[in-house]
């Protein structure tokens, strides 16, 4: 375990105390998806988010495809071709860079545009947006 595992394994440890800590012995077990939601716990500042379900109902071996979630364009620094994005839902606001935009145009992203995305991470591990698609401007209720 490098360095970094190690340190992102003592952070879910703060917040997840049943969690073990590998062995160097020990042959790699496969992780199921209550080891992968606990690792999970441990990264970006969920207390604004809803709860999820526990997967427990769901049969083994099927895997349900990740909820989509929406945001507004906070900022977006053209020239550098990144910004971040305030989730509909609460919680902190979440980086994205121009490479995940995969519907749409760059000169579309200016604050206020709501987008949808879906959440992974980028390439130093931290949580950012990914497949980030522009939604069309809702339609006024008359």
């Amino acid at each position: 375990m490098n360095a970094r595992q190690k340190r992102l394994f003592e952070e879910s440890l703060k917040k997840n105390p049943n969690l073990k800590m590998p062995s160097e012995n020990d042959p790699r077990p496969e992780l199921t998806e209550e080891d992968l939601a606990l690792l999970k716990q441990g990264v970006g500042d969920k207390t604004g988010r809803p709860q999820q379900a526990a997967s427990g109902s769901s049969e083994p071996g099927v895997d349900e495809p990740p909820p989509i979630q929406t945001a507004q364009v906070m900022t977006y620094f053209e020239e550098k071709g990144f910004g971040f994005l305030r989730p509909d839902y609460g919680g902190k606001d979440i980086f994205f860079h121009i490479s995940r935009l995969h519907e749409g145009q760059a000169t579309d992203l200016v604050p206020g545009t709501k987008v949808a995305y879906e959440l992974g991470m980028d390439r130093n591990g931290k949580m950012a947006a990914s497949s980030v698609r522009i939604l069309p401007p809702a339609e006024p209720v008359a």
